[in-house]
């Protein structure tokens, strides 16, 4: 690529170090040592310059990847490849306090079946809200294949909001998808079941056992699914798979493939073959081609039928209304990619070693035309591979997903199983462009925007089912490697390998960083979930506990760097409830709630109010605990919870303090105090004195800093009060709060100052 390893270290120094060619510390020679030393070529140097985000640096595109059985989301960033979060859905996650806040386990609470608690899920395939076919930023659908159910996460602060359970489904890995609008989302079903919640023998599968495809409506005003609103397709019981939305000229179709349409019933215990062996016999499956705009007006017109409380539109209303059809496909699909305009589908069969492009157009006029080559079993027309397809491409030995590149191109990228390869193509005129070894055993794959109307382009992630020998050993259970590549040239390039150590991933979507606008914090006192105040918010100085018979309520709240309350006493056998309030306006500083022996564990972010409730089942002493590091003082940020045994009455006398302070402490920490306000006032006039409110993180700086020494001044009112009465204990340790919130005036003070230099810096830049 390069004539000379000469220029080759000159790029690295420029671009991936960013220090000039003069530069003692990072030479060229010390460079080359480097690549000597660790065995390193010009490509790699080049890769790692690409993928390189210098400290403090943002990436260009934010990725959400499923996290398979670990029921969550991963989120990470392209280029870097960092990880940044995961976001708890289907799974309990103590860091979060997700499963263990009442508020979050309302949301796990929605998603129960028949009553039982459901803590796991094996989630698949995310997808974006979006508008006109473009990604707006502001959902995330998720689906859990194990329980069949579809979670929302608003991106507005990453969590997960709402989980609705499908009524009529026992099995699916068909969702999410999403029609250009977010009118709805796609949820289909896999392996058949009766939609009856009842016992059917398998020896009749094939007139009880059904599929289905479900639409999911969602009000983008609430932010929800409305399951009222939300209706189903009954389908043949053939295992329906993944599916994609039409957009432009296919705008109101969806498109879902299958596998298994031989309906084959295995059974080792019967002495048949099992299911791999009937279920991949025929030559090929069936792609089901809906109108869900026809379905919605059938079920307005109350053409649809009510299963388990569900509207259902059965395939023979489907058939009479001309919204379904089938078109052969290749054997075991497992993807159909809707173009770009709109035009075309790809669709790939693990067991062929083609992809096979289909025209909508053609299958529109072939539809219009009753044009059939026959009905399956249940009656639903067949329109016949010649009259729906373009092109058929030999891509490789098990072709799975497909993603498109920038828009206006040809291009299209498909993964390739058996033969662990990427491979690049032109669907327009049907000819390979290039191929590239992945390690190993490519499931999916994702382009920057890749599903929506006008993908990027420039990266490619390869999401490979093993990893084998490309990292570490770490026992028997492997991570599975997210592979980066560049596919802004010619000829494709890998950047870099991710060991991902959580779940098994299936898919990944990836959005311009820019189109996100996540919050910073919260309203004050506000319920994250539910997305309202809570009615438990608490303010400073209106903390207070509520005792009635057999319950304790409490009502507290979190700052830098005390619980208030610090003790709460009960009597054994109390039920307990603590509300805890986060104080804090500036950004990142939440605070914790761990307690001893009850499974109490909070994440309270600034502005949030959580909730943990308990029994106290036992007496004895319970410490609790900020979890966060969040100050200086961040472990005397403490508490007790006292569980009386029930009758326990009070011994007379008071606390004894360790320490006896003196009129001279006193005076010398006032001193301390009035020289730490010095500080405080020369930073408050640098922040007024330049354009402070330009910037949303410096004004919720100096608010949260504002709060602070409106505590301080408290703090100090009482501290003089005690000192009047020459009760130099509590006006010495009064007079310690007054500087400790001092500390956190000038804390916020100064990471303000601060933040106003550098950008201030930046812009005269």
């Amino acid at each position: 690529m390069f004539k000379s390893a000469k220029k080759m270290l000159s790029l690295a120094a420029g671009v991936a170090i960013g220090l000039s060619a003069a530069s003692s510390a990072w030479s060229a020679s010390s460079l080359e040592e480097v690549m000597k030393e660790r065995g390193l070529t010009q490509k790699d140097l080049l890769a790692a310059a690409k993928t390189y985000v210098p400290t403090g640096g943002r990436d260009e595109y934010i990725v959400f990847a499923s996290g398979g059985q670990s029921g969550q989301v991963i989120v990470y960033g392209i280029p870097s490849m960092r990880i940044l979060k995961y976001i708890a859905v289907f799974t309990p996650e103590p860091w979060q306090g997700y499963g263990f806040d009442e508020e979050s386990k309302a949301v796990l609470a929605m998603g129960r079946i028949h009553g039982k608690d459901i803590t796991f899920g094996d989630t698949h395939h995310p997808a974006f809200s979006e508008a006109d076919g473009e990604y707006d930023g502001k959902y995330l659908f998720i689906n859990d294949k194990a329980n069949p159910r579809i979670a929302v996460i608003d991106l507005h602060d990453f969590e997960t909001k709402q989980i609705v359970v499908n009524p009529i489904m026992k099995s699916e890995h068909g969702g999410a998808f999403v029609t250009p609008n977010t009118e709805y989302v796609i949820e289909a079903a896999q392996y058949a079941t009766p939609h009856e919640n009842i016992f059917v023998p398998l020896e009749e599968f094939n007139d009880k056992y059904r599929g289905a495809i479900t639409y999911w409506k969602f009000d983008k005003k609430k932010g929800r699914i409305d399951e009222s609103q939300s209706f189903s397709v009954e389908l043949p019981p053939y295992s329906q798979d993944l599916s994609d939305a039409g957009k432009g000229p296919s705008y109101g179709w969806s498109f879902t493939n299958s596998f298994c349409s031989e309906r084959y019933v295995g059974g080792i215990e019967r002495g048949r073959p099992p299911f791999e062996a009937g279920c991949s016999s025929k030559d090929t499956d069936y792609l089901h081609v809906v109108n869900w705009k026809k379905g919605e007006e059938l079920v307005k017109a109350g053409k649809a039928e009510t299963v388990n409380g569900h509207k259902v539109i059965s395939m023979k209303t489907a058939v009479a209304n001309n919204m379904l059809y089938l078109v052969p496909e290749p054997k075991s699909p497992h993807g159909v990619d809707v173009s770009p305009d709109g035009k075309f589908m790809i669709v790939s069969g693990k067991l062929d070693s083609h992809a096979w492009v289909y025209s909508f157009d053609k299958i529109m006029k072939a539809a219009e035309a009753k044009k059939f080559e026959g009905k399956d079993p249940y009656g639903i027309p067949i329109i016949a591979m010649k009259d729906a397809l373009h092109k058929q491409v030999n891509v490789g030995i098990g072709p799975l997903h497909t993603q498109y590149d920038k828009a206006g191109s040809c291009t299209v990228y498909t993964s390739i199983y058996v033969d662990s390869m990427v491979t690049k193509w032109d669907y327009c005129e049907g000819k390979v462009l290039d191929q590239m070894p992945v390690h190993y055993n490519i499931g999916h794959l994702m382009a920057m925007e890749g599903d929506s109307v006008s993908p990027d382009g420039k990266y490619l992630v390869a999401l490979n089912k093993l990893a084998i020998d490309r990292f570490n050993p770490v026992g028997p259970l492997h991570p599975q490697n997210h592979q980066l590549i560049d596919i802004s040239g010619k000829k494709m390039q890998l950047l870099y390998d991710m060991p991902l150590p959580l779940g098994e991933p299936h898919y990944a979507v990836a959005i311009r960083a820019d189109k996100l606008k996540p919050g910073v914090r919260y309203k004050s006192g506000w319920n994250s979930r539910t997305d309202s105040r809570s009615p438990f918010k608490t303010r400073a100085g209106r903390e207070k506990t509520v005792r009635t018979p057999g319950k304790v309520e409490v009502f507290g709240t979190l700052i830098r760097s005390h619980i208030n309350p610090e003790i709460i006493e009960v009597t054994e056998g109390d039920e307990v409830i603590i509300h805890l309030t986060n104080l804090e306006r500036a950004q990142d500083e939440t605070h914790g709630f761990a307690m001893y022996g009850g499974n109490v564990n909070l994440s309270v972010e600034p502005g949030k109010t959580a909730t943990a409730k308990f029994q106290a089942d036992r007496a004895g002493v319970f410490p609790y605990y900020c979890t966060e590091f969040c100050s200086a003082l961040h472990l005397e940020m403490q508490g007790y919870m006292l569980v009386q045994p029930k009758g326990y009455k009070a011994k007379e006398g008071g606390m004894v303090e360790g320490v006896k302070y003196t009129e001279a402490d006193y005076n010398k920490q006032v001193k301390t105090n009035v020289d730490t306000q010095a500080v405080i006032n020369s930073v408050v006039a640098f922040i007024t004195s330049h354009n402070y409110k330009d910037f949303p993180t410096v004004v919720a700086l100096v608010e949260d800093a504002t709060d602070q020494l409106g505590f301080a001044e408290e703090a100090k009112k009482k501290s003089e009060a005690a000192a009047a009465k020459k009760d130099w204990q509590n006006a010495m340790l009064w007079a310690n709060q007054w500087w400790q919130y001092q500390v956190k005036t000038a804390d916020m003070g100064l990471r303000a100052k601060t933040f106003l230099e550098q950008n201030n810096a930046k812009k005269i830049k």
